[in-house]
């Protein structure tokens, strides 16, 4: 791995945009005006770094029952290979509970013949896809990145039901306190454990578009893989969840013609 490669690697850990030596603060509350937070260190056009959020015509995430629905274009197969993590990092990263994936981590995801390393992995409270206006209790993003920087998010929604034992390994290790970081070589994770049990985990069955990231900077060119079935973890787990975070989810954005393609 080359130091470009690293590089790119840390923007995505945070899940935010590091070109800015110090980006301003944000948060949830104030999404409506993401795009209007100054960086008074900057000039003009850097000034205004959240600018996306306001003016991209492929912002994240979406209402789905509000895009046009392509199923008749065939898809290439969307192929998950995420074997047991031994040295995953546990990360609170100040707007959300996260798992950075060690360095050497050989998990990715594989799109016709291209494949993406999964970087990390998080969780919205409540889910941050909705259908005609109504959201699940939560939402879990694969973020994957290529080489040259592309990336995928694959999604999945997930429902109050059973509980999900590698989620609570998950709740039981992320610090609370922001930028909280936790790495203990006896504690291995587990990520295609969260993928819906009912899913070929070589032959996914999704929905996708072309969005962006669904916080500050909101950087478009991103393709989101939204999983046709949900997961499922316990009310006592969602409520470990908002202890952390809640309404840690970004609303739903103009679809702009957008079409939603599926292999469904």
């Amino acid at each position: 791995m080359n130091k470009i490669q690293v590089f790119t690697i840390a923007i995505l850990l945070g899940y935010i945009n590091l070109l800015f030596a110090a980006p301003p603060e944000w948060n949830h509350e104030e999404q409506a005006t993401w795009w209007a937070i100054e960086d008074a260190t900057k000039d003009l056009p850097m000034r205004y770094p959240f600018a996306e959020c306001g003016v991209g015509q492929h912002q994240s995430p979406i209402d789905l029952a509000t895009a046009k629905l392509n199923n008749t274009k065939k898809l290439n197969k969307l192929q998950s290979s995420y074997p047991i993590d031994t040295a995953p990092t546990f990360f609170n990263s100040g707007h959300g509970v996260q798992v950075n994936t060690s360095l050497n981590y050989k998990g990715e995801i594989k799109i016709g013949e291209e494949s993406y390393p999964l970087i990390q992995f998080h969780f919205h409270e409540p889910s941050e896809h909705v259908i005609d206006g109504k959201p699940f209790a939560a939402e879990l993003h694969y973020v994957h990145v290529s080489d040259d920087g592309k990336i995928i998010v694959v999604a999945a929604a997930i429902d109050i039901g059973a509980e999900n034992p590698t989620f609570q390994t998950v709740l039981d290790n992320v610090p609370h306190e922001p930028s909280g970081k936790k790495t203990d070589a006896n504690i291995a994770i587990n990520p295609a454990s969260l993928l819906p049990a009912s899913l070929d985990p070589n032959d996914l069955d999704f929905y996708s578009f072309a969005g962006s990231l669904t916080t500050p900077p909101c950087s478009e060119g991103v393709q989101w893989y939204l999983l046709s079935q949900v997961i499922t973890i316990s009310a006592t787990q969602l409520d470990q969840l908002k202890s952390f975070y809640s309404n840690n989810a970004r609303s739903s954005q103009n679809i702009n013609g957008r079409v939603l393609s599926s292999t469904n």
